[in-house]
C-alpha cells in the first residue's frame, strides 16, 4: 500500500481524535484504537489500543496491506 498525504492526514486525524482503525496485515484484520504515530527503526509506525484486550500494539506502515478509519 502506498502511504500518500492524503492517507497519512486521515491517520493523523484518527490518532488527533482517537477514532477507530481497521488495519490489515498479512491476511490478518485489527481493528485498534488509533493512539499515535512513532518511528520503529526508523520506520513509520501506528501504535494503536486494541478494545478487547486494552493493550497497545504497533503496526509498522509501510507492512500495512490496507487500513480505514471507521466512524469517521
Amino acid at each position: 500500500m502506498r502511504w500518500t498525504a492524503e492517507r497519512m492526514n486521515q491517520l493523523e486525524r484518527a490518532v488527533r481524535d482517537g477514532l477507530r482503525v481497521a488495519l490489515s496485515r498479512r491476511g490478518s484484520e485489527f481493528i485498534v484504537v488509533a493512539r499515535r504515530i512513532t518511528s520503529v527503526a526508523q520506520r513509520d509506525a501506528l501504535v494503536g489500543r486494541l478494545p478487547m484486550t486494552n493493550e497497545d500494539q504497533t503496526f509498522i506502515l509501510d507492512e500495512l496491506d490496507a487500513f480505514s478509519i471507521l466512524g469517521a
